[in-house]
């Protein structure tokens, strides 16, 4: 019996939640590796992308580069702007040895797709990390509830736009969503905080989870609408088909990925 399209996503997400759960508990190494995984896939899937569009980005490099952004903000071998150096400088001077396309369009896709998805997603273990030398488990409770806030914020947004959504948010980047889903997703995401505040996060204020659910769902939202534009300019309707019924894994981590460093930046600057 073949499954439906939501039977399949409902039987993935059962399946992969416990897993995410475990490695945000765990931390360390573990946690690491699913950082690594869910960024240097989507780099792969967002090279795909660029290709498409008659780019020809550095897939090998990018790879170590991410790679490399991922490691040092868990192990911070290296000043980050030695580490931009490091990349920037060897992408330009093998391009000049490159004779494929638009040196322009090729070194531009290659430093978006590591800085944007590399950098941004990289702060998940900046995250996981911040509480390492108090209470360790305190960060993987904070990831966990700001995945929970993203999870509430785009249910709320969807089905909040099914029902009421009569006004476009962005038609020329995601023409079904609309600003009633927008604000749905928004209030949600701020219930979902301070769900966490109540239940898990008591070593923040009230003020804090606030401000985070807040930030999840702005940014969190803009992260969506920032892939749905990339795959838009890219004519495709998924970023892969690797995880079924969900499609790829830059389209099920997107918001993450934006959300992750406005909520470190934050923590980094006003949280004690």
């Amino acid at each position: 019996m073949k499954l439906s399209n939501t039977s399949t996503r409902v039987l993935v997400a059962l399946a992969a939640i416990p897993l995410f759960i475990i490695a945000c508990l765990v931390g360390r190494y573990l946690f690491l590796a699913l950082v690594l995984f869910i960024t240097l896939i989507a780099y792969s899937e967002f090279a795909q992308m660029a290709r498409k569009k008659g780019h020809n980005p550095y897939y090998v490099f990018g790879f170590i580069a991410i790679a490399a952004i991922v490691l040092n903000d868990y192990i911070n071998f290296a000043e980050f702007h030695l580490l931009v150096i490091c990349i920037v400088l060897p992408i330009v001077s093998l391009e000049m040895f490159r004779k494929k396309g638009s040196p322009i369009s090729n070194i531009g896709s290659t430093l978006l797709g590591i800085f944007y998805i590399g950098t941004l997603g990289g702060c998940l273990v900046k995250i996981r990390e911040f509480y390492k030398d108090t209470d360790y488990l305190n960060g993987g409770l904070i990831v966990l509830t700001v995945m929970a806030a993203i999870w509430v914020c785009d249910s709320a947004a969807y089905f909040g736009g099914l029902r009421f959504g009569k006004h476009r948010l962005f038609q020329r980047v995601s023409p079904k969503k609309s600003w009633e889903g927008a604000i749905f997703g928004f209030i949600f995401s701020i219930v979902a905080a301070a769900a966490g505040k109540h239940f898990f996060l008591s070593f923040l204020s009230w003020e804090d989870s606030i401000v985070i659910g807040v930030l999840v769902g702005i940014a969190g939202q803009i992260g969506d609408l920032s892939e749905s534009w990339l795959k838009r300019d890219a004519g495709v309707k998924d970023s892969s088909n690797l995880i079924p019924g969900h499609g790829g894994v830059f389209d099920r981590f997107d918001s993450l990925i934006a959300a992750a460093p406005a909520v470190y930046v934050y923590l980094k600057l006003f949280v004690k």
